[in-house]
């Protein structure tokens, strides 16, 4: 058995030393390095060959790896590298690297064509001036091939510990057995379908209910599938904390049966929650965990490796026992787990990691997506990119003076919209180019001016320069499933400002290929119909399965009751408050509990909550609040203790809307006194208009379908075992309509609520 690597994977882990040092330099991006290679290669003779594939064998360990170009006529190998700015100020440990990749591909070259001897060239290639800075050794080949051992060796320990594992890994998956006694109803099929799906390589949407088990049942599945399809991770991505919570409490659960493999799982988090040091830069000369960070990384990667469950808190004990950064050490960890838990971020996002990783070193994956209804939006947020005019406001009166001149010209450009622009909201079929290249030149000029001054910029145009460099790269992905528009505030103002926003409307055309680049990818959601509409936003492959899991309960666990008399229109939303108040106060008192009331905006919340606090204040109840810290979120979670009784009063599609758990008599009902749709303002209205013009169906994927999404996972929140019993009450006539009732769970046995509506 022989374990393959890359040659740049390889370099970088028997190459990198010294410290970490992130402090920022523009560096090119993927398709400016693509052209500075092509760039470099036409200046080369007629007979060069570029993209030269590689490899050799140490032992047991293939490593393989494309060579930047050969020239025949000088026997040289090239080892391209673009950058931009003072080649003078590279670090010595980044230099170190390169050379290191360079003469391994030499060592391979010379093995390839039997040669004695090899120029190898280091050529860096200046992106803004196209100047070649070209670094030439001669070396013989033994000379070469001693230094490919030596580094094969550094390695081969590791290889050889981690082929074992992976063999042990496989062996044990095998003989996995179900961790828990038995399936839930429901469960074993959302399994087999799993299996089937990564067996047959293909993408499974799974819509399964609440309460089934989802996250073993797909996870389970795809461990053992991990030997036979030759899998390298599973990849798990949550949208939110609590997925992430869940995901790992079930690998844990598998972790401790009787029959688990010797896995690694591995949470990762976002950078700022992970730092040590939030006060202090990520380069040696200002952090502590940075400085030295690649000299004690061997250990704490060695330590980390046998861990089987490198949560948030292993990892931190794990990295300040090693003295290294605990974020950096999850990222090196990525390499070497078998299970990853992630937010979707990390495999979505334009320049997500484990997707790169995968990419780079050929990993065949699969990938779970938990409440992938969330997919939708937040592949928006991803692929899209907006600039504030007061931040620009704030950067021009601060810029450094070689900076004034480009900030003005955008500026310029940006107020003469306003002319033409009459209403306080405009779309547009294209961002204007005067406007495009004003920004692309402050983003050059920026650039430039960091390329001379690496001491960096203050926070504020830092981070307006980020923000840049997002919209210019969104700008040139520009096509018909984005919007551009500007959005007047401040109006009372002589000057308004305004926000430019470059919109994402269908974020298939990014995430469709990310879903096929997996062995196998499982969409799973308690809420994913209709078919089509995610389908159609997603991407998903013409070949995916859909499947709709049998649920675990049955219509008389829940009583579901229309509340047909009430409107909560905004037009009748204060003549709704009284009739509202009344029913939840007579629910009460006929059964007495934990109750959550969703509406659709904290105004109203806060309207129907002081109410029902005037009309009737022996019944105990609690808010959601704008913009709750996470300690406030599990306050309000406590309240719905097994021995209280109250109503929870919260807004729909916020944080207690799903992935929250309340089993038995934390929770025996809901009160939903909304349909969920978007609110109506002109943004919502150009996405139904995009919607109409690409699917025809405007009004239903911009308002219908996730609204009523958004009442069935809250409504989720009320049956979560199968010994629960509950009820919920769905207040708004439009509930009644039979295109709104097609949309509902089809377990759900829906009634209309009996007897007049009381009076307060």
């Amino acid at each position: 058995m022989s374990y393959s690597i890359a040659v740049r994977a390889l370099c970088e882990f028997t190459a990198k030393v010294g410290d970490l040092d992130l402090r920022f330099t523009p560096s090119p991006t993927a398709l400016e390095g693509i052209v500075g290679h092509r760039t470099v290669a036409s200046r080369r003779s007629d007979g060069y060959q570029s993209e030269v594939a590689l490899e050799g064998l140490y032992r047991t360990l293939k490593v393989r790896g494309r060579a930047d170009g050969y020239d025949p006529t000088q026997n040289c190998l090239e080892e391209v590298k673009t950058y931009r700015g003072d080649l003078s100020r590279q670090p010595a440990n980044h230099r170190q690297l390169h050379w290191a990749q360079a003469k391994v591909y030499g060592w391979l070259m010379c093995r390839k064509l039997d040669l004695a001897q090899i120029n190898v060239a280091l050529v860096y290639f200046d992106i803004a001036s196209e100047r070649e800075t070209c670094l030439v050794e001669t070396f013989s080949a033994e000379t070469l091939k001693g230094f490919f051992e030596h580094h094969c060796q550094l390695f081969l320990r590791w290889a050889e510990q981690e082929m074992a594992h992976r063999q042990a890994r496989n062996d044990a998956a095998q003989r996995l057995a179900f961790p828990h006694a038995g399936f839930r109803p429901g469960q074993r099929h959302l399994a087999e379908s799993v299996f089937k799906a990564v067996s047959t390589g293909r993408c499974l949407m799974a819509q399964a209910p609440t309460g089934i088990g989802k996250t073993v049942g797909t996870l389970f599945p795809m461990l053992k599938a991990l030997a036979p399809q030759q899998l390298d991770k599973v990849l798990f991505l949550t949208a939110k904390t609590p997925g992430r919570k869940l995901a790992l409490d079930a690998a844990q659960v598998i972790l401790d049966s009787a029959t688990a493999p010797p896995l690694r799982v591995l949470e990762m988090i976002a950078r700022d929650k992970a730092c040590e040091h939030p006060d202090k830069a990520c380069h040696g000369e200002s952090c502590p965990l940075a400085q030295g960070f690649y000299d004690r990384l061997p250990a704490a990667r060695q330590a980390a490796s046998k861990r089987r469950l490198l949560d948030q808190a292993a990892l931190r004990e794990v990295a300040l026992e090693h003295e290294v950064c605990p974020y950096y050490l999850s990222q090196e960890m990525a390499r070497w787990a078998d299970v990853v838990v992630a937010d979707y971020n990390y495999y979505f996002d334009f320049s997500a990691l484990l997707f790169g990783l995968a990419q780079a070193n050929q990993w065949k994956v699969a990938v779970l997506v938990d409440e992938a209804h969330n997919l939708v939006e937040r592949g928006r947020q991803m692929y899209s990119a907006s600039l504030d005019q007061s931040t620009l406001d704030g950067v021009r009166k601060t810029a450094p003076q070689p900076l004034k001149k480009s900030l003005q010209r955008v500026n310029r450009e940006w107020n003469a919209l306003h002319n033409l622009q009459l209403a306080p909201y405009q779309a547009y079929d294209k961002p204007p180019e005067k406007l495009l290249q004003a920004l692309f030149s402050c983003g050059a000029s920026i650039g430039d001016y960091l390329n001379d001054h690496p001491q960096g910029l203050d926070s504020g145009l830092q981070n307006f320069y980020f923000d840049l460099l997002q919209f210019c790269r969104v700008a040139e992905l520009f096509d018909e499933q984005y919007l551009f528009d500007i959005s007047k505030r401040d109006l009372d103002r002589k000057r308004p400002l305004s926000q430019l926003c470059l919109r994402n409307v269908v974020p298939a055309g990014f995430i469709g290929p990310r879903l096929t680049a997996a062995r196998s990818t499982v969409l799973f959601s308690a809420t994913l119909s209709p078919r089509h509409y995610y389908a159609d936003l997603l991407g998903t492959p013409a070949n995916s399965v859909w499947i709709d899991v049998e649920s675990p309960f049955h219509a008389d666990q829940l009583q579901v009751r229309i509340v047909s008399q009430i409107s909560t229109r905004f037009v009748h939303r204060q003549s709704s408050l009284a009739p509202i108040v009344a029913l939840i106060a007579r629910q009460f008192s006929e059964r007495p509990g934990n109750y959550l009331a969703f509406f659709s905006s904290f105004d109203y919340l806060q309207q129907v909550a002081q109410l029902l606090a005037e009309t009737h204040p022996h019944i105990h109840l609690w808010s959601q609040s704008r913009g709750m810290a996470e300690g406030q979120r599990q306050a309000f979670l406590d309240q719905f203790s097994a021995e209280g009784q109250g109503i929870g009063f919260a807004v729909l599609g916020g944080a207690f809307g799903e992935g929250i758990d309340l089993p038995g008599a934390r929770l025996i009902g809901a009160f939903i006194a909304t349909l969920g749709l978007a609110q109506l303002n002109p943004v919502n209205e150009q996405l139904k208009h995009r919607m109409a013009a690409i699917f025809g169906a405007g009004y239903d994927y911009t308002y219908l379908f996730p609204g009523v999404q958004k009442v069935v996972q809250a409504a989720g929140r009320v049956i979560r075992t199968q010994q629960d019993r509950g009820v919920v009450m769905l207040i708004d006539d439009r509930f009644g309509e039979n295109k709104v009732r097609q949309l509902l769970p089809r377990w759900w046995s829906v009634g209309d609520a009996l007897g007049a509506m009381p009076t307060v």
